[in-house]
C-alpha cells in the first residue's frame, strides 16, 4: 500500500491464482482438529438456547423471610425454607460450590442469611448449628482486605447481626466485633447525601431494616414489580410494606428457577448482547450469524419498546447502543442523554460504586458517533476517557479481584480507539485478556456460563490458529510473486510485501476471503512500486513512457519500453490486472478489468487549498487497492453498484482521510523536498496567521469529521445499494490508514508494527484452559 509520498499514477490489481489451495500440509492437521472444532461450536451454539443463571442462597434466604400476608406466622414462601435445608454445604455454609479462597466473606454472608431465615420459621436446628459453627470458625474473614467484599456489604452484614439479635440468635460473638461493625454500618448510613448514595442504600435496603424510608425506596420499584430486579431487596420490601407488584415479582421467579430465586433478573437481555459481544471480540462471531441477528432482532425490539431492562442499566444500554448500531440497526444516541456529564454518572447507582465495567462500556459506546449533531457522545467520550485514565494511574482497578483483566481492558481501549482497531490484532489481545471465570458478584456471587466459558476462548484460539496457517502460505506466495516479477530488481523501491500482506490480513482473515487478500496484498506492492517510481526511481522519459503504455495498453513490452525498470512495472501491471479480469469472471460472472484500468491514470497539478481538500483523495493510490479487493467478498457488484455516487463516496471518504493523515506524518519531509500538502496549504493561505501545530489541528477536525461520515455511510443500511460487506472491506482500510500513522509515517520499521505484523502472521495462539 502507498501510504506516502503523492503521486500520478496508479495502479492496478490483480488476484494470484491457486491460493485458496495450500497443498496437502493443512490436509491432515484440519481433519485432525475439526472435530473438535465443530463440536465446540455446536456448544456455543446451545448457550443462545438457554440462559443460565446460578441460583442465589442469599436472595432465597431473604424471601423465605417474607410472611404470610394472610398468616403472618407462616411464611409467604415455605418452599425456599425446603430449598435452604437441602442445600447446605458439607462445610456447614451457603453459597456457591468450589468458591476461590478469596470469597469466604460471601459465603459468610449467604451463610449468616440462611439461618437467620431457618430461625425465622423455629426450624433446621442441626442446620443452623453447622452453619454458626461456619460463620464461627471464617468470622476474621469478615475484615480481611484480601477477600472480596460484596456490594454493601458493611451495612448488610451488621443489618443481619441485630437481626440475629432480635430473633435471640446465639451468635458467640464478642461484643467489641458487634460494636466495631455497628459503627462502620453507622458511618457507612451517614455518610453525605447524593442521589447516587440515596439509590445505593435503597438497593441495600434489607441491611437497614426498620430504619429505611420504605416509601422512598418504593419509588424504585420497577414495571415487573422488583426493586433493582433484585429478590432480596424485593423480599425485605415485600417484609415491611406489602405491595402486589413485589409478591408477584417473587412469585414469577419461583414459578421460572423452581424453590429458589437468583440474585437478580432479569438478566437475559445483558447476557445475550454479552454473548454477541465477546464472540464478535474474539473474532468468531462469522460462525454464529443466525444466533447473533435472532439476538439483536430482539434487543432492537426491546429497545423500540423502551424496554426498562435495558434503559434502566447503563451497562446494557451502552452495550445494546454499540452493537445495534455497528450491526446497521437505526437507533437514536439520545438514551445515553442521562450519562452525557460525569456528574450524572455519579449521581446513580453504578457511578455511587465506580462501576468501572460500566464507564468502559459507555466510552465504548461514545466512539461510534456518525452524526454531527451527537454532542452527547463527545460530551461522554471525554469525560468517560478522563475518569479511565484517573482509575488507571490511581491503581484503584486493580484492587478488585472480579477487576483484574477489566484493568487492561482499559489500557487497551485507550491505546487503540475503535477507528485504529485492526481486527485480528484485537482479537488477538482479546482471547489473552478473555476471563474463562463465570464468577460475578454483586450483593452476593453469581455464576453464568452465557458470560465467562472455556469454550468461546478455545474456539477462538482454534480459529485464529487455522487462519494464521493460511495467512503464512499466502506471504510466501506474495513473496514468490515479487521474485517472478522481478520487482525486487528495482532498487530504488520499497520491499514492504509484508506490511502489505498484514494490513490485509488483519483485517479480511478469514479462509473463504483469501482471493481478497491476495488482491489487496498485489495492489498495495505495486502501488507503493509506482509510488517510489515515481518520486524516487524513474526519469522523465521513464514516467512519461509508463504512462503512454498504460494508456495504449494492448502494445508489445519488449518494443515499447524505454527502460528494464518500466518493463518490469508496466509487465507486473499488466499481468496482475489480466489475472484480476480471469478472477472476476469467476466471482462475479463478468469481467471488470475495465473498472481497474480506468484508475491507472491521475492528472497532477498545483491546487489551492480548496482544490486540495477537494482532491486530495484521488492523489492517495487506494482505488486500485479497494476497488478490485470489493469484487472478492461475496457479493455480487453490478456494474451500477461500482459507479454508483455511493460507492464513489465512499471511496473519496476513506482516501481523504488517508492523504490528509499522510500529510501530518510527512510535513516536516515534504517540506524539506518543496512539496506542498495540506498542512503546508493551510498554513500558507492564512498569511502567516496559522502556526504548524495550529494547521495540524484544523486537520485533524477535518479528518474527524470525514471519518464519522464514513463511518455513517457504512453503517447506513435505509437506502443504500453498496452492500455491507463491500462498504466494510473501506472501513477496514480507513482503520489501517489510521493505525498505521498513528504516530509515524507510513510504513516505517517501528518495534510495535514489527511486533504486530509477527503477531497477526507468524505468532500462534496459546492460552492456558
Amino acid at each position: 500500500m502507498a501510504l506516502s509520498r503523492s503521486h500520478n499514477l496508479i495502479s492496478s490489481s490483480s488476484l494470484i491464482s491457486g491460493t485458496a489451495n495450500h497443498g496437502s500440509k493443512f490436509g491432515t492437521e484440519a481433519k485432525t482438529n475439526n472435530l473438535c472444532f465443530q463440536r465446540t461450536k455446536e456448544r456455543t451454539e446451545k448457550m443462545f438456547d438457554k440462559i443460565e443463571l446460578s441460583v442465589s442462597p442469599y436472595d432465597t434466604a431473604w424471601v423465605a423471610m417474607v410472611p404470610s400476608l394472610e398468616l403472618p406466622q407462616a411464611p409467604c414462601f415455605p418452599q425456599c425454607i425446603n430449598w435452604l435445608l437441602d442445600n447446605q454445604v458439607n462445610d456447614g455454609s451457603w453459597g456457591l460450590h468450589n468458591r476461590p479462597s478469596w470469597l469466604v466473606k460471601d459465603a459468610v454472608l449467604c451463610t449468616l442469611a440462611c439461618v437467620l431465615a431457618l430461625k425465622r420459621w423455629g426450624i433446621g436446628e442441626e442446620q443452623m448449628n453447622k452453619g454458626i459453627q461456619f460463620i464461627m470458625s471464617n468470622f476474621a474473614s469478615v475484615t480481611d482486605e484480601k477477600q472480596q467484599t460484596p456490594i454493601g456489604f458493611d451495612i448488610i452484614f451488621p443489618g443481619m447481626i441485630e437481626c440475629a439479635q432480635d430473633l435471640n440468635l446465639n451468635l458467640p460473638l464478642r461484643s467489641s466485633d458487634i460494636n466495631a461493625m455497628l459503627e462502620r454500618r453507622h458511618l457507612e448510613l451517614n455518610r453525605n447525601y447524593t442521589a447516587g448514595r440515596k439509590e445505593y442504600l435503597a438497593y441495600v435496603s434489607e441491611g437497614i431494616g426498620k430504619l429505611q424510608d420504605w416509601e422512598m425506596v418504593m419509588k424504585y420499584q420497577r414495571k415487573n414489580g422488583s426493586l433493582f430486579n433484585s429478590p432480596s431487596t424485593t423480599a425485605a420490601a415485600l417484609t415491611h410494606f406489602h405491595n402486589a407488584g413485589c409478591l408477584h415479582y417473587l412469585s414469577s421467579l419461583l414459578e421460572k428457577f423452581g424453590n429458589a430465586v437468583p440474585t437478580v433478573h432479569p438478566l437475559d437481555i445483558y447476557i445475550n448482547l454479552t454473548m454477541v459481544e465477546s464472540l464478535e471480540s474474539l473474532g468468531v462471531d462469522r460462525h454464529f450469524r443466525t444466533e447473533i441477528k435472532r439476538v439483536l432482532d430482539e434487543t432492537y425490539r426491546f429497545w423500540l419498546q423502551g424496554e426498562e431492562e435495558i434503559f434502566l442499566d447503563l451497562t446494557t444500554c451502552a452495550m445494546a447502543f454499540r452493537l445495534l448500531r455497528l450491526n446497521g440497526y437505526d437507533v437514536s444516541s439520545d438514551p445515553l442523554t442521562q450519562f452525557a456529564e460525569d456528574n450524572q454518572f455519579c449521581n446513580s447507582l453504578k457511578g455511587y460504586l465506580k462501576d468501572i465495567s460500566a464507564v468502559l462500556e459507555l466510552y465504548r459506546a461514545s466512539q461510534i458517533t456518525i452524526y454531527p449533531d451527537e454532542s452527547v457522545l463527545e460530551k461522554q467520550q471525554f469525560w468517560t476517557s478522563h475518569f479511565l485514565k484517573q482509575e488507571l494511574s490511581s491503581g484503584s482497578i486493580h484492587s478488585n479481584r472480579f477487576s483484574q483483566n477489566v484493568s487492561s481492558q482499559v489500557e487497551d481501549a485507550l491505546k487503540f480507539p475503535y477507528h485504529v482497531n485492526l481486527e485480528r490484532l484485537a482479537h488477538r489481545r482479546n482471547i489473552n485478556l478473555y476471563n474463562v471465570d463465570n464468577m460475578r458478584i454483586l450483593k452476593t456471587s453469581y455464576c453464568s456460563l452465557n458470560i465467562g466459558n472455556e469454550y468461546f476462548q478455545k474456539l477462538a484460539v482454534d480459529d485464529f490458529n487455522i487462519c494464521q496457517s493460511m495467512h503464512i502460505e499466502e506471504l510466501k506466495h506474495l513473496e514468490r510473486w515479487v521474485v517472478e516479477k522481478r520487482l525486487d530488481k528495482l532498487k530504488f523501491a520499497r520491499q514492504k510485501q509484508t506490511y502489505c500482506y498484514f494490513s490485509v490480513a488483519a483485517t479480511l482473515f478469514s479462509p473463504e476471503l483469501s482471493d481478497a487478500r491476495m488482491s489487496w496484498a498485489k495492489n498495495a506492492v505495486l502501488t507503493t512500486i509506482v509510488d517510489d517510481f515515481y518520486d524516487l526511481g524513474g526519469s522523465e522519459e521513464e514516467l512519461l513512457n509508463l504512462i503512454d503504455l498504460l494508456e495504449r495498453w494492448d502494445v508489445e513490452e519488449a518494443k515499447n519500453c524505454c527502460s528494464e525498470q518500466v518493463e518490469i512495472i508496466f509487465s507486473a501491471l499488466r499481468s496482475t490486472i489480466c489475472e484480476f479480469g480471469d478472477k472476476t469472471l469467476t466471482w462475479q460472472g463478468r469481467n471488470a478489468t475495465s473498472h481497474i484500468v480506468e484508475t491507472c491514470l491521475r492528472n497532477k497539478s498545483v491546487p489551492t487549498l480548496d482544490e486540495y481538500m477537494e482532491n486530495a483523495y484521488a492523489s492517495f493510490a487506494l482505488g486500485p487497492i479497494i476497488f478490485p479487493a470489493v469484487y472478492f467478498v461475496g457479493p455480487k457488484l453490478s456494474e451500477e453498484v461500482v459507479r454508483d455516487p455511493e460507492f464513489h463516496n465512499l471511496y473519496k471518504l476513506v482516501s481523504t482521510c488517508g492523504r490528509l493523515l499522510n500529510d501530518i506524518q510527512g510535513f516536516k519531509r515534504e517540506s524539506k523536498e518543496g512539496k506542498l500538502n495540506s498542512v503546508s496549504l493551510q498554513m500558507t493561505y492564512s498569511d502567516g496567521n496559522m502556526t504548524e501545530v495550529e494547521a495540524i489541528e484544523k486537520i485533524k477536525v477535518v479528518i474527524k469529521s470525514t471519518r464519522r461520515e464514513l463511518l455513517r455511510l457504512v453503517l447506513k443500511e435505509e437506502g443504500s445499494i453498496v452492500p455491507r460487506a463491500c462498504k466494510d472491506l473501506i472501513w477496514k482500510m480507513s482503520k489501517v490508514l489510521h493505525l498505521f500513522y498513528m504516530n509515524t509515517d507510513g510504513f516505517s520499521s517501528n518495534v510495535e508494527m514489527v511486533k504486530a505484523v509477527s503477531e497477526v502472521v507468524y505468532e500462534p495462539i496459546s492460552v492456558n484452559m
